[in-house]
């Protein structure tokens, strides 16, 4: 049965029209960024501090044997930037990590219900309302970055929205106004590029030539720019087509004018049929041919 699934899956996309790529998307006119720096970083975590009291969200005690501190190791339910150190032999860097922003995001693609979306300024924000828990995006997202409220009775998805609330007042996000060395600064996407690349060419021994988040799966509005691999800081995509691109333009392929289902749905049908042959056969004693005929008498009533 797998066998002639798989040929009749094969035949029919073979006879059905060429597929198409799904479009790529791109950074809309009006995108706003982030452009973070790891040189001029200092690890004080005031961006961290700065979030939490933008956001209502509570400190995380929880690591083992810091339960005084809010010192998180990673992004969780109540944490949605946070800023990592990593070393290298004699290289160290730190490194902000939070929600990229992606001009094509996979959270919002694996969706059911569209409670993720890229709305005002790109900026990718979660919609309670239209949330079931699935958590789909959680699994999709590249960057591992949304979090569930597994404590809370009416849990929720907690990830960086850029502090859209304080965007549609005209203010920047919380963390780029707390940092004391404008490690992290906000802007339009466009002029974040023109000042990075600016960065890079005035001093090409300080910086890896590469502006990360410019062509990354697909962009995000978040950018960096560091003095060491971006692997070493967590940054290991260099893929440039994003992954719901990739995804849905397989999809389109197969599901394009239901051949390829409906393919499969014939053989199925075809494989009980038979079935119901060799049962009435072997049941009662008739031969095929008469069980056949039977079969055809019951389907025309």
């Amino acid at each position: 049965m797998l066998k002639s699934v798989a040929v009749a899956g094969a035949t029919a996309l073979v006879k059905a029209s060429p597929v198409q790529a799904r479009e790529k998307k791109t950074a809309p006119s009006n995108a706003v960024g982030m452009l973070y720096d790891t040189t001029r970083c200092i690890g004080c975590r005031a961006c961290v501090a700065a979030c939490k009291e933008a956001n209502g969200d509570p400190a995380d005690t929880r690591t083992p044997g810091m339960e005084a501190y809010d010192a998180p190791p990673d992004l969780n339910d109540c944490t949605r930037t946070i800023v990592k150190q990593f070393n290298d032999g004699d290289q160290q860097s730190f490194v902000k990590m939070q929600c990229m922003h992606c001009v094509d995001p996979a959270c919002a693609a694996a969706c059911m219900l569209g409670a993720l979306q890229k709305r005002e300024f790109g900026v990718v924000t979660w919609e309670p309302d239209l949330c079931i828990g699935c958590r789909y995006c959680q699994v999709a997202c590249p960057f591992n970055v949304p979090k569930f409220e597994w404590e809370s009775a009416t849990p929720r998805i907690v990830k960086c929205e850029m502090c859209s609330d304080r965007l549609a007042e005209g203010k920047e996000p919380a963390c780029c106004e707390a940092c004391p060395r404008e490690a992290v600064i906000f802007g339009e996407r466009a002029e974040l590029l023109r000042i990075a690349h600016q960065r890079i060419k005035q001093h090409p021994d300080r910086y890896v030539p590469k502006v990360y988040g410019e062509r990354e799966l697909g962009g995000t509005q978040v950018l960096v720019l560091s003095h060491v691999s971006f692997d070493k800081i967590g940054l290991m995509h260099e893929d440039e087509e994003s992954v719901p691109h990739l995804q849905q333009t397989i999809q389109h392929g197969i599901y394009k004018g239901f051949v390829a289902p409906a393919a499969l749905y014939a053989v199925l049908g075809g494989v009980m049929v038979r079935n119901r042959l060799v049962n009435r056969t072997n049941g009662n004693g008739d031969s095929p041919a008469d069980v056949m005929e039977a079969t055809k008498k019951e389907a025309r009533a």
